[in-house]
């Protein structure tokens, strides 16, 4: 088990053109990403039933590859920036962005897989916040670290979170946007845009929630999630299953790994052990959260995310879901706050989207 209060995020500076921001992240970790990618192809090979190689994704990469390069060419041409940096190759880089849908439906029963919650700033007097637990099995929290993203030509900057070379995981940016996400189970998984890069897009491109659901709308995702949205005026979840998403406003959205919506709750395909953790611990954030001052301070939202059971405890057993992070993002102030690895254990580092 990693010792997480002794850990530390890297900080990864990704300016310029998108070749030269990918370059630049790849650069950084191509050490760390080298050891992934050698370690059971990023650990595939412990949690899937059947060993995989590249050779033998190579047609679902190359899937992937085109739908990447048809919805987003910045990011398909910042992956080719990241391969270079880190001397890998383009089928690796891709690897590790689609490493969650290759891995599909998990069929070993889990008790966690992320914790979401907002509150928009008009709520309650207070800053507008977006917090969450990431719970990813793999072992993965060797594996995070913060990009500072910024594009020539534009104002705008963010900040993302990301594990083991994804492009996009969750984020805030300059114009007060901050994104977060959860692993819903339904319909049809296929070669799409993955939803975390998609979430690297919204983060890119859009001033605010409006405009981030309508640029979500306009995108082929490659497997089912929930996205939590939050800015200064407005909080949503947005469930996405195939082709069809749902988007529900709410002073104080909460979210776990089951649909909510209605037209929506026949299609998931949680298995039974999931979903029980998955209500649980929804009703155990609902009721926290109802409880936490409008004011609190970051340390008081990770003193909420710390305990049981919104933090998923560590089996031993890398198949299995645990928290492997938290996060607590202050969009309107630009802020960024991780807990890496047990948040319970761990201390935390803070990140500013208005830093040089």
């Amino acid at each position: 088990m990693t010792d997480t209060s002794v850990l530390s995020v890297p900080y990864i500076r990704a300016h310029g053109d998108p070749f030269s921001a990918g370059h630049q992240h790849g650069a950084a970790l191509s050490e760390a990403l080298h050891a992934f990618l050698d370690d059971g192809l990023t650990r595939l090979d412990r949690i899937l039933p059947e060993p995989v190689t590249l050779a033998s994704l190579g047609p679902r990469l190359a899937a992937f590859s085109d739908a990447i390069s048809a919805q987003t060419p910045d990011l398909a041409e910042e992956l080719r920036g990241l391969a270079q940096g880190a001397d890998i190759s383009y089928e690796q880089a891709l690897l590790l962005q689609a490493r969650r849908e290759i891995m599909g439906y998990s069929k070993i029963p889990t008790m966690g897989d992320c914790t979401t919650y907002a509150r928009a700033a008009v709520s309650r007097p207070g800053p507008a916040v977006l917090a969450q637990t990431v719970d990813l099995n793999g072992d993965l929290d060797d594996q995070i670290s913060v990009l500072d993203v910024a594009r020539p030509g534009s104002g705008r900057r963010s900040l993302v979170l990301s594990f083991g070379g994804l492009l996009g995981y969750l984020g805030i940016n300059s114009d007060g946007l901050a994104v977060g996400l959860n692993l819903v189970l339904g319909g049809d998984w296929r070669p799409g845009l993955p939803p975390y890069l998609a979430i690297r897009h919204l983060l890119d491109t859009a001033a605010g929630v409006d405009d981030a659901v309508a640029i979500l709308r306009g995108l082929r995702l490659a497997s089912s999630r929930s996205l939590m949205m939050c800015d200064a005026s407005k909080a949503v979840y947005v469930e996405i299953l195939g082709d069809e998403i749902r988007v529900v406003d709410s002073p104080e959205p909460v979210h776990t790994n089951h649909f909510l919506h209605p037209d929506f709750v026949p299609h998931d395909e949680l298995n039974v052990f999931a979903r029980n953790s998955s209500s649980l611990r929804l009703k155990a954030c609902q009721a926290a959260l109802a409880s936490l001052p409008a004011d609190a301070a970051p340390e008081e939202h990770f003193a909420l995310m710390s305990a049981a059971p919104i933090c998923v405890a560590d089996t031993g057993d890398v198949r299995r879901e645990r928290t492997v992070a938290a996060v607590v993002m202050r969009p309107g102030l630009g802020e960024l706050h991780v807990r890496p690895g047990d948040p319970s254990r761990s201390v935390t580092q803070s990140f500013s989207v208005a830093a040089s």
